[in-house]
């Protein structure tokens, strides 16, 4: 029958990918300490991992070339080999073509492309002169950190196997560990058991009853014997023994019992090997779940807390307590349950800092400058999908802050700086939101130059006073640029409008402060999730909008007077600090008059205030958030829509975008009280 080894393979190309990771960022840490011990052993066991996993699948262009990495590791580990910087761009150059070897080998099941082909060969050629002048053939055969005794000669190996009944339905051939053993050693005999299968009437086809009795001559060790089972581990029982050819007894390794011989083979009912001897079990504590399940099941939550708060909308209305208390406990669990979900959707933010240091690597020496990443806050979570759509724009900041933000060496020593260059990414908590934060040592940017730029192109009308911060965030406009010549990085500015529409539609904001000859630092700020929100209802006539309730300080009733000042000053008094008002009945065009009580929502964003007044405060609020379409995206002032309990749609109010506009309405006015720097959107 055909056997389906696709589950398996998608579980090897994700692990293959996590462990390619492990060993590059092993990599940039042994060049910085050459003789960490411990980096170049996780960089051998991924490549040793990868090799051995690969090999089960029959992958051989991914074997065949991992095995020569791995030789050069043995020796490195060894101490036969040095690090240096060309033996770490030479292995960090391999971790590339093994992860395009499982790219296209792997996952497509295609050859490589003549091009890619070339790039091997000389990698091979590059890989070479670090080996032994007399290495050994390509077999496969390695020693492993892990193994109790490795061994240098050939042992005489005696394996007994019973694989589990669910074998073939995990997407396992039990032939193919024949095969790559094979490659360990030679085989010289093979029983194969049948004694476990059942009558033809109970024989299910789906089902495997194999066993095997093998004798193997190998110089791998017991340890990487063991680990050709890592995969079907949980289904099979193994006992590996080294055969004591003058006396013909199996003997243990280890803390294992001596077993003779004439005991005969391992029956079917026999233990594994013990613990102390087995390689280190994967952790069961954790279950790869499908990220698109993962989402199905927020948005099947997220539609379940719609329905609750219509349930206990219409509890209220019946004025019966027992079914109000019931509908209450119900909307207690489903808050809980969403938490829990939303939590298995947070995830950190280190593993996508972690992967900008092979590109601050590479990049500073491409440009032949010496460059430092500091990274801190990686424990810092957030949602998974604006982890994985931040990684763009970060990578264009960092290069342009690379490319023209830090100087040259000699540049820098010139202007009284340390010749090597800073780059620090930091993330943290603030208000609900995450800031991420990209700070560089450089020369900062040329307020007067961007301020000429922005006027040549009618950005800016002549005379007119901004702030400094104001005109650096003018560098954010399409096409904006002050470099004299673009480079393959392209000049700071190139491309900003890009980074911003990204953070855009992530609901985040992005500003930048900087200062001439000592850096420059761009601030991020995202939400934690996009899925659901905790907010705040308001009322205005017979609608109804959401006020992130992270942002959210105060509510004040105003009284008869300081309604009639506020509408005329278009301000308030709050115990002596001046707060800008927007009064959203007329932001959003409203009709009719105000109610006879009106009401301000203070709103905080950052370090920015404002009040928003409206009619009703209806109270807390936990909803999914449902995008606005195409035909509303260039709406102001508005990030979303959701549906209330009673089936209204109620408009989500995007408050760094309507705080941007108090800026911009004080920046044309003259007598403007208050004047807060703008969040640029």
């Amino acid at each position: 029958m055909s056997i389906n080894l696709d589950q398996a393979l998608q579980t090897f190309i994700v692990e293959a990918h996590e462990l390619l990771q492990v060993m590059e960022q092993s990599l940039l840490q042994l060049e910085n300490e050459p003789a960490d011990q411990d980096a170049i052993g996780a960089i051998f066991r991924a490549a040793h991992t990868i090799k051995g996993s690969a090999g089960l699948f029959g992958l051989n262009p991914v074997v065949s070339f991992t095995h020569i990495v791995e030789d050069v590791l043995d020796r490195l580990r060894d101490g036969s080999v040095a690090v240096d910087t060309a033996l770490i761009a030479v292995l960090l150059k391999s971790g590339d073509h093994m992860l395009e070897l499982i790219n296209v080998v792997a996952s497509r099941g295609e050859t490589l492309q003549p091009a890619a082909l070339e790039r091997e060969a000389a990698l091979r050629e590059a890989l070479s002169t670090y080996q032994a002048p007399h290495s050994t053939p390509d077999t496969g055969v390695q020693n492993t950190e892990t193994g109790a005794g490795d061994t240098s000669a050939e042992v005489l190996w005696h394996i007994s196997l019973r694989f589990g009944v669910d074998v073939f339905r995990n997407g396992m051939d039990p032939l193919s560990f024949l095969r790559y053993l094979e490659t360990l050693g030679q085989i010289t005999q093979v029983t194969t058991l049948t004694d476990t299968i059942p009558v033809l009437d109970s024989w299910d086809p789906e089902s495997c009853y194999l066993g095997f009795e093998i004798d193997l001559r190998s110089t791998a060790s017991h340890a990487t014997l063991n680990e050709v089972f890592d995969f079907v581990r949980d289904d099979c029982e193994v006992r590996i023994e080294a055969v004591d050819e003058t006396s013909h007894k199996a003997v243990s390794i280890g803390s294992e019992l001596v077993a003779q011989a004439e005991q005969g083979p391992l029956t079917a009912s026999a233990q594994r090997l013990p613990a102390t001897s087995e390689p280190k079990n994967r952790d069961g504590n954790y279950v790869r779940v499908n990220a698109d399940k993962l989402d199905e099941l927020i948005n099947l939550v997220g539609e379940l807390v719609i329905a609750s708060a219509g349930a206990s909308l219409l509890a209220r209305s019946c004025q019966n307590d027992p079914l109000q208390e019931a509908t209450s406990t119900v909307s207690g669990l489903v808050e809980e349950i969403l938490d829990g979900a939303l939590h298995l959707r947070m995830i950190p933010i280190g593993d996508t800092f972690n992967r900008f240091r092979r590109v601050v690597r590479d990049i500073s020496q491409e440009l032949g400058k010496d460059i430092e990443l500091t990274i801190s806050g990686a424990e810092t979570e957030l949602d998974k999908t604006v982890v994985e759509k931040i990684g763009d724009p970060l990578m264009h900041l960092l290069r342009n802050a690379m490319d023209h933000g830090i100087e040259s060496a000699d540049a820098r020593r010139a202007a009284g700086k340390a010749g090597k260059g800073h780059l620090s990414l930091n993330a943290y908590h603030d208000s609900g939101s995450i800031v991420i934060e990209i700070a560089d040592d450089g020369n900062g940017l040329n307020r007067e130059r961007i301020l000429e730029k922005a006027q040549e192109r009618g950005l800016v009308a002549s005379g007119a006073v901004l702030s400094d911060q104001e005109i650096y965030n003018l560098i954010f406009e399409p096409g904006f640029s002050t470099a004299e010549a673009v480079t393959n990085l392209s000049g700071r500015g190139v491309g900003m409008d890009v980074v911003k529409r990204n953070i855009t539609l992530l609901r985040g904001t992005v500003d930048l402060d900087s200062r001439p000859g000592q850096g420059t630092v761009v601030r991020i700020r995202l939400p934690l999730t996009l899925a659901i929100i905790n907010g705040f209802l308001v009322g205005i006539d017979k609608s109804t909008y959401v006020i992130p309730l992270d942002m959210v300080q105060e509510c004040i009733e105003l009284d008869e007077h300081q309604r009639q000042s506020s509408c005329d000053k278009g301000y308030l008094d709050l115990r002596g600090e001046v707060l800008p008002l927007v009064d959203l009945r007329n932001h959003f065009s409203h009709e009719g008059s105000a109610g006879r009580r009106q009401n301000v929502v203070v709103v905080r964003y950052a370090e920015h205030k404002a009040g928003l007044v409206v009619d009703d405060l209806l109270g807390e609020f936990q909803t999914v958030i449902k995008p606005l379409g195409k035909l509303f995206g260039a709406l102001r002032g508005i990030s979303g829509s959701t549906i209330l309990g009673s089936g209204a749609v109620a408009l989500i109010l995007d408050i760094p975008a309507l705080l941007n506009q108090i800026v911009q309405l004080e920046a044309r006015t003259t007598q403007a009280p208050y004047s807060p720097t703008v969040v640029a959107r």
